[in-house]
């Protein structure tokens, strides 16, 4: 009896002793995050307000600050609202657009943070159990994101139509701002996020795992805290501010040609609210969606976490199809016209329900090639991880030929698409065929931040000191949601490409452009200045992560070699140092890049025009899709490599292991070099090329009164 209730209490307190370290480990990492958010938001506000005034001054001097009304650009006959009035509502839908998309990375953040010791814990009961949180976390936030971005678009606009009555042209164009205040955080958060995780992960990989031979999370290196701190912050925070402005803008951009087409100037307020409504819809099929993953079918083994996962695309794309045909067939007349570019086009109501329905099915097939090329079930993973039995330079030489390699099926879903949706709709089948592709934003997301919130949680037991058997279980869910993530990547850059596109039909149609004709000089030179872009950029985020990750590295080395006893574990290491190199890498290094894609739309339409600053949003587009692709396979890729090697579920894998081998380490190393591809440059550059579009949308009309001076001095 005396035995059995000692191994009782010792059964309880390690129950507690589980409990009482998780929690001093959220300690750890919360306020570090919340503290890095903080600090980042501060700097944010004032280019909050700086730009605000910018917008404002620019758009008010169109027509030199008059208010008084003038005649519509579209609904010829009628007069619309003054441009003082469109450059203060367009700066306030700015505010609310940056304000929302803050708000929506921060609160991600915080849901992520006590999800990952949640997930730890529930692990202990069983994989199982684990997935059912990690996942409906990820859930969470993803009906956050999109509800509350639903709403606040809502709300903007019937308390903009207090003022604006029946111009509804006036209205939507102030509108798009929204659209550029969100796409505007989301680039300084992806950026400055993902250069705050990769320089701690890189730091923590190379002088842990490769140097010292310790494990991936292990306590005792000085950046494990950072390098978690850096999974909420850029791969949830960042991640969720980036999705958030696609989606404000696929619907600005939707709303704005609707209006003027035949919906906005007849005033047909149910038909010019189709955008809307398919948002809407597309969150409660995502919420039927998560039933199959958390409720109807029970994950009992390692084997069925991934194919629930993707299960929840598929499910999700067949239910939203349907969703979508109801929501066409009630919503629109039967034949409506739209504007084309300077002409109208007949359209039918089914014409819009397959529009939406191929962005929804392309966004399928790009997922589903973006996991056969980064999961380490399929051969073009396994074969990166095989050529490091001869060094990490054949490995890396096959990273990137695969990473080539997988741009090929999603362009061209995104070509077939784009022709389909033009043919029958026009640049608005363009626009909710990108809303159609962001319809289940709500899935994606909660499949996207799944896998950040189960690294994390394989962090927390490994610092935690937990049981091997528990470290496993987190592992097996961690490797899934390696590749959910790269799936979400894959939305994420596919349905940019279509909101850009969307958002440059209507920069050319608000502007005033006819043609764009490539062989005029004036768009030549922005097309391959434009096409540059994604490349200037990519160099100078790279150069900040491996700056960062010098420092790291050098720092993390030096608490090693002179901290006595922490290899031993009998001392702790100085994780605030490293969370402080972070830090203060990230504010200071996010800004050229993000001062580049702001800066570069203002001065190419004010000092070259408006039919340079076309060509340099198409190359841009062009370019800028296939560099993102191509970067974001190619560490996924490296990434599921070095954990195939790590797993050793086949003999394969088990052939080029352990841990520690020649093959592991040439591995970690291609997995270093990925991680500012996966992580940084590439998610960053679909945000470079909407960004620039919608910003150029917002400016159109200031650009074609007042811009190409320098045109003008010759």
């Amino acid at each position: 009896m005396y035995r059995f209730c000692l191994i009782l209490i010792m059964a309880v307190l390690k129950c507690f002793s589980d409990y009482i370290q998780s929690y001093f480990l959220i300690c750890a990492v919360f306020p570090g995050a919340t503290s890095f958010l903080f600090t980042e938001y501060r700097y944010l506000t004032i280019f909050m307000g700086v730009f605000g005034a910018i917008i404002f001054l620019f758009l008010g001097s169109v027509k030199g600050f008059s208010t008084k009304s003038e005649p519509c650009t579209y609904n010829t006959g009628s007069l619309c609202k003054p441009a003082l009035a469109n450059a203060l509502f367009s700066t306030i839908a700015f505010l609310l657009g940056a304000t929302t998309s803050v708000l929506s990375g921060f609160l991600g953040m915080k849901i992520a943070t006590y999800a990952n010791a949640r997930t730890t814990l529930e692990a202990r009961k069983g994989v199982g159990k684990a997935f059912i949180v990690a996942f409906r976390s990820g859930a969470v936030m993803g009906f956050l994101l999109a509800a509350s971005g639903l709403l606040v678009l809502y709300v903007s606009i019937h308390l903009f139509s207090l003022y604006y009555g029946d111009d509804w042209e006036g209205l939507y164009e102030s509108i798009t701002g929204y659209g550029l205040g969100g796409s505007s955080m989301a680039l300084f958060g992806r950026v400055g996020g993902g250069i705050y995780t990769k320089a701690a992960d890189v730091g923590a990989d190379l002088v842990g795992k490769v140097e010292r031979n310790i494990p991936e999370d292990d306590p005792r290196n000085p950046a494990v805290i950072a390098d978690n701190v850096g999974d909420n912050v850029g791969d949830i925070a960042g991640m969720g501010s980036d999705l958030f402005g696609s989606y404000a803008e696929s619907s600005c951009a939707a709303l704005f040609v609707a209006s003027i087409s035949s919906f906005g100037i007849s005033h047909d307020y149910t038909a010019m609210s189709y955008p809307l409504i398919i948002s809407s819809v597309g969150i409660v099929v995502c919420l039927g969606t998560t039933l199959f993953a958390t409720d109807f079918v029970e994950i009992k083994n390692v084997s069925e976490i991934e194919p629930s996962l993707k299960r929840q695309l598929v499910i999700s794309t067949v239910l939203m199809t349907a969703g979508i045909a109801i929501v066409s067939f009630f919503a629109l007349p039967s034949e409506f016209t739209l504007f084309n570019f300077g002409s109208t086009k007949t359209v039918k109501n089914w014409h819009l329900f397959f529009c939406v329905s191929i962005g929804l099915w392309a966004g399928l097939v790009i997922g589903y090639t973006t996991e056969y090329y980064t999961s380490n079930a399929y051969s073009p993973v396994q074969d990166v991880a095989d050529s490091c039995r001869t060094g990490a330079a054949t490995n890396v030489i096959f990273g990137l030929a695969l990473g080539y390699k997988s741009v090929i099926i999603p362009i061209f879903a995104i070509a077939i698409a784009i022709y389909v949706s033009f043919s029958m709709a026009a640049m608005y089948g363009i626009a909710v065929a990108a809303l159609g592709m962001l319809s289940t934003i709500a899935t994606g997301l909660a499949i996207d931040a799944y896998g950040p919130i189960s690294d994390n949680a394989g962090g927390i037991a490994e610092m935690a000191g937990m049981s091997h058997k528990i470290r496993q279980r987190t592992d097996a869910l961690d490797a899934a949601g390696n590749t959910t993530a790269a799936i979400g990547k894959g939305f994420a850059i596919g349905s940019a490409a279509l909101v850009s596109l969307a958002l440059f039909g209507a920069f050319v149609s608000r502007a005033g452009i006819e043609t764009v004709d490539v062989l005029t000089p004036k768009v030549f030179i922005g097309l391959i200045v434009g096409a540059m872009l994604p490349y200037w950029f990519s160099a100078m985020t790279m150069k900040s992560v491996g700056s960062a990750a010098l420092k790291m590295v050098e720092e993390v080395r030096r608490q090693f070699n002179t901290i006595p006893g922490l290899m031993e574990g009998r001392a702790k290491p100085d994780y605030a140092t490293c969370v402080k190199i972070s830090t203060d890498a990230s504010l200071r290094e996010m800004i050229p890049p993000g001062a580049l894609v702001m800066l570069t739309p203002l001065i190419a339409g004010t000092l070259f025009g408006v039919e340079t600053l076309a060509g340099v949003l198409a190359g841009s587009l062009v370019s800028g899709v296939q560099v993102a692709i191509s970067a974001s396979n190619t560490g996924g890729a490296w990434d599921n490599a070095k954990k195939y090697i790590e797993a050793g579920a086949s003999e394969h894998a088990r052939s080029l292991g352990p841990k520690g081998s020649d093959p592991h380490k040439a591995a970690v190393i291609g997995d270093t070099i990925g991680d500012p591809l996966k992580d940084t440059s590439g998610p960053s550059l679909n945000i470079l090329i909407k960004l620039m579009a919608v910003e150029s949308l917002v400016f159109a009309p200031f650009f074609a009164t007042h811009g190409g001076l320098l045109f003008k001095l010759l």
